[in-house]
């Protein structure tokens, strides 16, 4: 039986520590990759690995559709629009989305999705009349499209393997289904489909130019099937050539229009009319649909958005803003809240990206001539608003996103891999207390791990004591912290490990240097460290594939050649594969593994929140790196699938106090769902809410950032009654006081 969800609002879980804390989830995803199109009207709704889009013909403008604005599927595969104007999205998970646009709503079909089959992926959508036809990896399934019930599916076709996949039906008077084992035809007068016995099938042993039929079409009372290795009509009893000229050619998309046929076959789209076939276009990108529309025009789906032909011949492309690629290996946000990410490694990156909260820019070599590669592996943005940007082989470009300053191993002094001195990776950026930038080599052929770069732009070198003179590999995930130690681990296997460096800030005399290396036999938690922070208090936190371990007592490096380091694991992080780990305004960790986003407090003591694809709009279970902006609240959460975000509460404290910002006001309850924010604190602030004539009504402490909420209750837990209520916050001494009004209306 079908299964419906009316979904209106997709974060269905909430976590008591948190109740509607967490807000504004938000999806960026690059839709350039689209897989299926359709015209509606004025619009051109598209399909992508990223979500849906349409794009707007009259006013060139675009509406997104992604999991956090209630899509359930992911990586869409294919769309069709019912006889009520209700588009139908496909995915590669099986997940069946029903969007209506006048109500902005959202139904979802699971059936597929939780079924037993191995392979789900939804190739195809076809309408007929109040039937979905969907063509599946096992099948092909019919839905009722008013009640969203499954009115049958049929598994096996005649001599055909039971469950091959489907790759197009339609019925034209008869069923025909193309698979990849040739096609199925419904018998005449047969009615229980789901008996292989109502099937005649054919194969290349029956005429077909190949066993992979792609699309079957009705033309001029002509049957004719599309295959990966040209066209075949069918007779009604086998298959014979049809336009030769396409012999050995794979045709994606046949479409049917009157009198003509539009095809569109490695990246060219033609028309066959009156016995001729004309070119119409030759698209410069991968192309694997097309739809026509009689008033429009032709539109198709692209690996470069949409592509949109007009009949005057005028060509464009189309995809919304978003990030050049799902990808966020590292990411950083600066101090006036711009994301910066890289993009990956060994020819995979396609440059970076950032994010000013309205547009995502997208750097590459075509665009930005200081830019040397496009594989930039790490971002990471200095007090001052710079960016470091390493790269993986070209050494680290550092940009104020106008101007592009490159250094390697030509004007750094920096040496790269031993094998190729040249290609120079930069794993890993910090500052220490003087403004000094530090930069991580992965493989130094010099043994010189470490550079820093002054303000003055002097270059200075480190050997790494604790290293005992080896050429490590695989140096990563650098952290400088208070006392200016230097921080990161080793992936060699001759050096598995954590590594500490301090200079004593006498850059040319190593005799003072401090160094260590630290292992299990030291107290951490595994050698296979994913992640090296520094907290606010100045402890070292290590992301392990085994958990996280904390280091305190750090400044002991300072004074002793073996000094009393303490080394204890998070029994809430036990067993955990850590990815990456953030910290907050208030000391609290999020912690990225392959299992979904933890939330700690400041401790790890307590497990505050959990966060995945199931119960969150996150995009997928696989966390990659994690970004914090501290003035505004807001986590990005960089996964395998693309960036999420959301906001928090946990924004940085204001210095001193200046004036209150309280909302919503009025304050409107009727239960304990809604809260009041009180925002413009101090670090742990005193708040006091009174009645207009000086009464108290409830008393708390801040969380410690610039916010704080009020439930509407009082002391007794009450919900208050309707009026003009004091917000009064001050410091822990009461030296510091400001006041702010809100109106409650109790409904």
């Amino acid at each position: 039986m079908g299964y419906k969800i009316i979904f209106l609002f997709f974060f269905i879980h909430s976590f008591a520590s948190f109740p509607q804390q967490i807000t504004n989830w938000k999806n960026f995803t690059d839709m350039k990759n689209v897989k299926d199109v359709s015209f509606s009207d004025e619009t051109i709704w598209a399909v992508t690995d990223g979500g849906a889009f349409n794009y707007s013909l009259s006013n060139n403008s675009f509406k997104i559709l992604t999991k956090s604005d209630g899509l359930r599927g992911l990586s869409l595969t294919s769309l069709t629009l019912d006889s009520s104007g209700r588009i139908w999205f496909g995915s590669a998970d099986g997940v069946i989305d029903i969007y209506t646009a006048d109500k902005e709503s959202f139904d979802v079909i699971l059936d597929i999705a939780n079924s037993n089959q191995v392979n789900k992926r939804i190739n195809y959508l076809n309408q007929i009349s109040d039937t979905i036809v969907v063509c599946s990896d096992f099948g092909v399934s019919l839905i009722n499209a008013n009640n969203f019930l499954f009115l049958d599916t049929f598994f096996k076709f005649g001599e055909f393997t039971t469950n091959t996949r489907v790759n197009y039906a339609n019925k034209y008077e008869l069923f025909y289904v193309g698979t990849d084992e040739g096609v199925a035809i419904q018998k005449p007068g047969t009615t229980n489909l789901s008996a292989p016995e109502s099937w005649s099938t054919y194969s290349s042993i029956n005429g077909l130019p190949s066993d992979k039929v792609l699309k079957i079409v009705s033309f001029r009372d002509t049957i004719i099937a599309s295959t990966d290795n040209g066209f075949a009509i069918f007779n009604g009893s086998s298959w014979l050539p049809f336009l030769s000229q396409f012999n050995n050619k794979s045709i994606s998309d046949i479409v049917a229009m009157d009198d003509s046929l539009f095809i569109l076959s490695e990246k060219i789209i033609y028309l066959y009319r009156n016995g001729t076939v004309t070119e119409l276009f030759s698209s410069p990108h991968p192309t694997q649909r097309i739809s026509i529309s009689n008033q429009f025009g032709i539109a198709g789906a692209t690996l470069n958005g949409v592509l949109y032909l007009t009949s005057s011949d005028s060509s464009s492309f189309h995809y919304p803003n978003g990030p050049s690629a799902n990808q966020f290996p590292s990411m950083s946000v600066d101090g006036k809240g711009k994301l910066w990410s890289a993009s990956g490694k060994d020819n995979t990156g396609v440059g970076f990206y950032t994010y000013d909260k309205v547009i995502w820019t997208n750097y590459d070599t075509d665009n930005t001539p200081g830019l040397p590669d496009n594989d930039v592996y790490y971002a990471y943005t200095s007090p001052d608003n710079i960016a470091y940007l390493g790269t993986w082989g070209f050494g680290f470009v550092r940009t104020d996103g106008v101007t592009f300053d490159l250094f390697n191993t030509e004007n750094s002094g920096m040496q790269g891999i031993p094998t190729n001195p040249n290609f120079l990776v930069i794993t890993g950026f910090g500052t220490d207390s003087r403004g000094n930038t530090w930069i991580l080599n992965l493989a130094a052929a010099d043994r010189k791990t470490l550079s820093m770069l002054t303000p003055d732009s002097t270059w200075h070198h480190f050997f790494i004591p604790s290293a005992q003179n080896k050429i490590l590999k695989q140096q990563l995930n650098l952290a400088v912290d208070p006392f200016d130690t230097k921080w990161y681990n080793s992936e060699d296997a001759s050096g598995l490990g954590l590594f500490y460096f301090n200079e004593m800030k006498t850059y040319d005399d190593a005799i003072d240097d401090k160094s260590g290396f630290l292992t299990t036999a030291d107290g951490l938690t595994s050698n296979e460290i994913r992640s090296v922070i520094v907290d606010k208090r100045g402890d070292v936190w290590v992301g392990t594939a085994l958990g996280v371990s904390v280091i305190s007592n750090t400044s002991s490096i300072l004074s002793s050649t073996n000094p009393s380091l303490r080394i204890s694991s998070i029994f809430s992080l036990r067993q955990q594969s850590i990815n990456d780990i953030a910290v907050d305004p208030l000391n609290q960790k999020w912690i990225a593994t392959n299992q979904g986003l933890l939330l700690v407090n400041s401790d790890g003591s307590r497990l505050l929140a959990t966060y995945d694809s199931k119960n969150s709009p996150i995009l997928s279970d696989i966390i990659v790196s994690l970004a914090i902006d501290e003035n505004a609240g807001i986590i990005y959460v960089g996964t395998d699938k693309g960036l999420t975000s959301f906001n928090t509460p946990f924004i940085k404290p204001n210095e001193a106090f200046d004036k209150l910002f309280i909302y919503p006001n009025p304050f409107i309850i009727v239960d304990d769902s809604k809260l009041l924010t009180i925002d413009g604190l101090i670090r742990n602030s005193d708040i006091k809410v009174l009645t207009i004539d000086g009464k108290l009504v409830t008393e708390f402490s801040s969380p410690g950032g610039r916010t704080a909420l009020w439930d509407g209750r009082d002391d007794n837990g009450n919900l208050v009654n309707s009026g003009i209520y004091l917000i009064v916050a001050f410091d822990k001494e009461g030296n510091s006081i400001v006041t702010g009004k809100v109106a409650v209306l109790r409904q």
